[in-house]
Parts: structure tokens; C-alpha cells; sequence
């Protein structure tokens, strides 16, 4: 639900406190129907949510009062306090919806009163744990440097935040919960992945074929459509341990050939999609300061030595140099793609002034440039520019610095060889997502040190600027997030810092691509079943509710909350305890220190290493959980008069470009997303714009 700014919450407040008079006097009051122990567990839940309504309207009140000074500027309002106060109105919002239904209803023959019971008790447990939120909010605000978003020197601070998210109840934010905080368009999407998730982990790592038992017999009997309660609790259990290998087994599932075929039909058609190898051999390329001299580039060597990097080729036209053999011979695939050349009707187009190279989100441990290809496709269209998108190697088998330097070497020898991509590369941008953000400024702070060109722009979509689990107001959403849990985050960080090595072991063997194709095609059987059944449980109301249904949260305060609490030292308010876990999470801490390393974590770099970076453009969302990162990085470069400019997105989840095609809401983020790069390619007087370089031996040929 879309939420004013400006709104004022002390009329959010009112309004929940007079519907919930209005409830307790229609649930007291004489009824006809037999409604029972249920009356009384609606009864109950009203007047929980009125107390926890009441003790936060001062916590709002005093966010409300500071909050804008936490933002990178008056024009853009966006930070981690104004998402947790959003996100707290949101809920209020479909609490006072439904308890408006209930007041009005509740006398009805028709009124489905278990459904409208689990339904409130579901809110209302995911109000009592946005209120511990809030007040691990409010710890922050108070320890931390007044407008700083993170305690980068609290240690002790983070360190109970980790353990809070790993004892609290976060089940109520998968079922009947799931997204509220999102654009409703977005709503079914999520719970197709929630769906998918639990029913590919339910049967995961039982079967021979790696990928291929995904969601078969639990979403044909509708299991978790039906029950929203054992969703939740099934996805809060496995990402609360979460085993890293099913993550990328998962995500990967987006690298399919079905997939990525239906992505192809809803994308627009390009003339160039080609696969690259480069082999590891030294290039050669211009100082900055001076194009007359050289520097040696090495190709990647960390962990294992030299090997190559694997990249795609997207271009809308064909352009000059792109079916040429000196290309053909870097070609991916055996035997080589057929030329489009070779058709009569396609025209060859001169090079193009510009060059966009894409490197990929996937939080360093999943996905390809395949898996991305449907707005790499869109852009290369809109913009009429050849992208080269890198395929680096994936943690934790590969973890920093290796895709780095991948990313670095496929960077040089793009300028070296732009006339075979199409291009003249008088314009040069980087363009990335989450991780691949992250890759972008860490690849310029390389081409800085190394003294070469830099590009002109970057366009980061959601960065990770800061690879660690210090607490963050923005960071307290990996508690809610269905994409960016903790242990998730957690796990992928660990990774690509080495710490996740040993965990994960490569796939080994052969055909793995065909049967993830064939089981990929069940699974979306197997969707369409879940979501027939799903459908079919609102055309027929008793389906659901003669079923007993789970209250959520019930008996979670025991033991297991006061020894957590205890251990934690997080000292509520008095009479409050947020509902706990019934397993507890294991988040292991980002305590590497190569998490520090400025090319880990830009975010920590001095300023000596940022100073001379190009134009930086962010577009974030605001309800990320790496929002906090953006703000923080733009104001780090705006202190240091370089260029930047951020754009926070209302409504959107972490890795919004990838649903470009889904909504209006993440269509208008990435139109966002390609102005930043057309304005780059398009400055006047780009600061980092060479004179075009003398024409070197070019010793980086497949032969050499």
C-alpha cells in the first residue's frame, strides 16, 4: 500500500484506536451466531493491538521529528527511519481495514469469523514484532553519531542486533503477511517465490538431480497455498540456518532454458546475443595521465591462478566489428552461434559512440548474465548501445577478490577491443545491481589506483557498499524482507569474503542444465496447480474455514524468550517481550576482516581512494534493506564534492530491476534507471573523457 509522506501518523493513531473501541463493543455486545472461543480470540487480538497502537504513537512522534536529518538531501527523503515508520503505518493500514470488516461484519451470516480471527492474529503478531523494531530503532538513534545510519564502531550494538534477529518470531511476515509493505502488484510475486521456496526446500537435496526436485508433490495438493501459517514457519526455518548451496540451487533456477525463453518472448528481440571467452593473457593500456606510456593489466589470478573470464555480448543492431572472426574466435559456445550477417534483410550499423558494461547482481553467490539478459535486452533497445555484461565467478568457491579482478580485466580489455563490441567507446558507463553495484565502484577505484581511464559514469541499482551485519535502521528489514533475510545476507557476505569456503563444494557432473529444464517445467506445473487450488479456496469459502487453523505466535514468550533476552541484555519496555523463534538462528557475524578492505566495502574506503571516481548515480529503494548503504555512500561522496546523485524508489523490494515487466511501479524505476545512463552517455564533458589512445599491440587475441 502506497503511503502519503507527509501523512499525518497521529490520524493513523486516532483511527486505530477508535475502530478498535468500535470492535470491543461489537464483540462484547449479544450475538445470535455461535461463534465462541473464536469471539474471544478476536476479542484478545483487538486489545493487543489497541495497547501496542497506544505505546507506539510516542515512538513514531519522536522518529517523525528527527528523521529528516538523516537524509542525503531535502529532495530526496529516504533512510532506514523513514522505511521502519512506513512499513509500522503500512500495517496499521490493513489492520484498520480488516478490523473495519469485522465491526461491520461480524453479526453476518456470511462472516467467516475463523478466517477474520487468524487473519487479525496474524497482524497483530507482526505489530508486536515491528514494535521490537522500532525499539532496536531507537537504540541506534540513540547510540549512534547524530545523522549517521550505521554503528561502524558499536561493535556491541550490532552484535545484539544479530542475536535479537536470531531468537525473534519472523513467520508472521511469510504467510498471511507476506509483502504487505510492497506495491500490490507485487504481492503475488512474492508469494509464488515463498511458495516455490519451501516446496523446492522440502524435497532438496533427497534426490539425485540437484535441481530437479523442486515443488512437485506439495504444490499440486496446494500444501502451502492452503496454509499460510505452516508457510511461514517453513520459510522462517530455512532461512534461519540457511544452507548456502539450496540458495544458489534456488536462484539458479533463473538460469534455466525455459525461464529464460519465456524472458526472451516478453523481452525485446536483439540482433546480438553472444556468449565470450576471454583467455588469461597480459594487456597492455594507456596512462590516463599520459596515453603515451602503458601499463601492464595481469589477467585474474587469485585462488587458483590464471583463468578466463566468460562475458555476453546483447546488442540491439548489428554494428561494425561484432560478426567480424577476429570476435568469432572469442566466441563461448561450440560449435560457434550462426551470424546474423549471414541474413539478407539485417543491415550492419557503423559503431556506436557509447558502451554500457553490466556486471550482475546475485549477492555474489548466484545468477548470470542470463538471468538478466530481459532488461539488458529492453535497454540495449532504448538506448541503442551494445552492452557487455560479465559472467564473473561466483562465491564461495570464488570468493574476493576474485570476480573483481574478473570484472577489472574484462573492463580493460573492453577498451582495448571496444571496435570489436560495436562501439568507438568515446563514452564508457558501468551499470550494476546489488552486488554487481558494488562490483562498478569497486572496478573504478581499480582503474584510479592503476592510473588508466576510468569509466565516465556509473548507474549502481541498490549497491552493497558496505558487506558486513553492522546494524543499520534500514538493515532492522532483513527481519521482514521475503528476498534479503538476515541469514541470508549473513551467508552471501561470508562468501565472498572466504569465510563460506569450505561449505559449498562445485557441481560436478554432466546434464544438469537439461534436467533442470525438464524440472523447471514441472515446477511451473506445479504453480499453476497451487494457484488454481489457491483461487478455488476463495470461490469456496468453507475450504478454509473448517480448517483449524495455528494461532500465530501463541506460546512463544516462554523460556526460550526470557534466556534469549537475557543473553542479548536488549531491554524492552516494560511489560513487553517480542515473539520468539521457536529455532533459533545461527547468523554468523561478518567478523572477516576482508570485510574491512575498501574494495570489499567502498563505503570504508578514505577518501583518497574514492576521490576522482565519475559521476556516480544510485537508485535505491525504500524499502531495501540496503537502503541505508546508498544513503550513506552518496553523502560520503557529496562531502567530498564528487559527483552523485540518489534516487529512493517508494514500494519496491531489493532486486527491482529484474521484475521490471511485472508492475507499473518497478517499469517507472527502471525507465529511472536508464535516464541515469543516458545522461552519462550523453554529458557534455564527461570528467573522465581521454582523447582517444594510441593504437597499441594488442597481445589479449585467443592465439596469444
Amino acid at each position: 500500500m502506497r503511503l502519503a509522506a507527509d501523512m499525518d501518523y497521529r490520524g493513523v493513531f486516532a483511527t486505530l484506536e477508535r475502530v478498535c473501541e468500535d470492535n470491543i463493543s461489537v464483540l462484547c455486545g449479544p450475538s445470535d451466531l455461535p461463534y465462541g472461543s473464536t469471539a474471544n480470540r478476536l476479542l484478545t487480538c483487538i486489545r493487543q493491538i489497541q495497547e501496542h497502537g497506544r505505546a507506539l504513537e510516542p515512538v513514531v512522534g519522536c522518529f517523525t521529528a528527527v528523521y529528516h536529518h538523516y537524509d542525503f538531501d531535502e529532495q530526496t527523503p529516504g533512510n532506514g527511519y523513514r522505511t521502519l515508520v512506513k512499513v509500522l503505518l503500512s500495517c496499521l493500514f490493513h489492520i484498520i481495514q480488516k478490523a473495519r470488516y469485522v465491526a461491520s461484519n461480524y453479526n453476518s451470516a456470511f462472516f467467516r469469523a475463523e478466517h477474520n480471527a487468524a487473519e487479525m492474529e496474524a497482524y497483530c503478531s507482526a505489530l508486536c514484532q515491528l514494535r521490537a523494531l522500532l525499539h532496536l530503532a531507537q537504540r541506534l538513534i540513540n547510540d549512534n553519531d547524530f545523522g549517521q545510519l550505521y554503528s561502524l564502531k558499536d561493535e556491541d550494538l550490532s552484535r545484539r542486533f544479530v542475536q535479537e534477529y536470531s531468537s525473534m518470531h519472523k513467520a508472521c511476515f511469510y504467510g498471511r503477511c507476506l509483502g504487505f509493505q510492497f506495491s500490490p502488484t507485487l504481492r503475488p510475486f512474492l508469494q509464488t517465490v515463498v511458495i516455490s521456496m519451501v516446496s523446492y526446500g522440502e524435497t532438496f537435496g533427497k534426490q539425485q538431480s540437484g535441481f530437479g526436485t523442486a515443488a512437485l508433490s506439495l504444490l499440486t495438493s496446494g500444501k502451502y497455498v492452503m496454509d499460510p501459517e505452516l508457510r511461514g514457519a517453513e520459510f522462517e526455518r530455512i532461512t534461519q540456518n540457511l544452507d548456502l548451496q539450496f540458495w544458489k540451487s534456488f536462484w539458479n533456477l533463473t538460469e534455466s532454458g525455459l525461464l529464460t525463453g519465456f524472458s526472451r518472448m516478453a523481452s525485446s528481440p536483439v540482433q546480438v546475443n553472444l556468449t565470450l571467452t576471454l583467455p588469461p593473457v597480459t594487456l597492455r593500456l594507456p596512462l590516463a595521465a599520459d596515453p603515451n606510456l602503458t601499463i601492464t593489466i595481469s589477467p585474474p589470478i587469485a585462488h587458483w591462478g590464471p583463468g578466463p573470464v566468460h562475458m555476453r555480448l546483447i546488442s540491439w543492431e548489428l554494428r561494425e566489428g561484432q560478426d567480424s572472426e577476429e570476435l568469432q574466435a572469442f566466441y563461448r559456445s561450440d560449435p560457434p552461434p550462426i551470424s546474423v550477417s549471414s541474413l539478407p534483410w539485417v543491415q550492419k550499423q557503423p559503431l556506436s559512440r557509447w558502451l554500457l558494461i553490466h556486471f550482475h547482481g546475485g549477492g555474489f553467490v548466484a545468477q548470470t548474465s542470463r538471468s538478466h539478459e530481459n532488461y539488458l535486452r529492453s535497454w540495449s533497445k532504448e538506448l541503442n548501445v551494445p552492452i557487455l555484461s560479465v559472467d564473473y565467478s561466483l562465491s564461495p568457491e570464488a570468493p574476493f577478490p576474485r570476480a573483481l579482478e574478473e570484472c577489472f580485466y574484462a573492463y580493460c580489455w573492453a577498451l582495448n577491443h571496444c571496435h570489436l563490441l560495436g562501439s568507438t567507446a568515446e563514452r564508457v558507463c558501468l551499470a550494476g545491481d546489488s552486488a554487481g553495484g558494488n562490483l562498478c565502484i569497486t572496478v573504478s577505484m581499480k582503474a584510479i589506483s592503476a592510473g588508466i581511464r576510468v569509466p565516465d559514469g556509473i548507474m549502481a541499482a541498490y549497491p552493497a557498499t558496505l558487506l558486513t551485519t553492522d546494524a543499520s535502521p534500514s538493515r532492522l528489514l532483513t527481519s521482514i524482507d521475503p528476498l534479503l533475510p538476515l541469514g541470508v545476507l549473513a551467508k552471501c557476505l561470508n562468501a565472498y569474503a572466504g569465510a563460506e569456503s569450505g561449505s559449498v563444494q562445485p557441481a560436478v557432473g554432466g546434464g544438469g542444465l537439461s534436467s533442470l529444464g525438464r524440472d523447471t517445467a514441472m515446477l511451473l506445473s506445479d504453480l499453476t496447480q497451487g494457484a488454481s487450488s489457491w483461487i478455488q479456496s476463495f470461490l469456496d469459502p468453507t475450504r478454509t474455514s473448517d480448517q483449524p487453523q495455528r494461532r500465530i505466535g501463541a506460546g512463544r514468550t516462554s523460556a526460550v524468550a526470557s534466556a534469549t533476552n537475557s543473553e542479548c541484555h536488549v531491554d524492552f519496555p516494560e511489560g513487553f517481550e517480542p515473539l520468539r523463534s521457536e529455532c533459533l538462528a545461527f547468523v554468523r557475524p561478518t567478523s572477516c576482516p576482508i570485510i574491512r578492505n575498501p574494495f570489499v566495502s567502498p563505503l570504508l574506503a578514505p577518501n583518497n581512494m574514492l576521490r576522482g571516481l565519475p559521476p556516480v548515480h544510485i537508485v535505491a529503494s525504500a524499502l531495501d534493506a540496503l537502503l541505508d548503504d546508498s544513503v550513506m555512500f552518496a553523502k560520503k561522496l557529496r562531502d567530498m564534492n564528487q559527483p552523485v546523485s540518489l534516487t529512493v524508489m517508494e514500494d519496491l523490494p531489493h532486486g527491482f530491476l529484474s521484475l521490471s515487466q511485472l508492475a507499473k511501479e518497478t517499469e517507472v524505476a527502471t525507465e529511472i534507471c536508464v535516464a541515469r545512463i543516458r545522461a552519462i552517455f550523453q554529458q557534455e564533458n564527461p570528467p573522465c573523457a581521454l582523447q582517444k589512445p594510441p593504437k597499441l599491440d594488442q597481445s589479449a587475441s585467443p592465439s596469444g
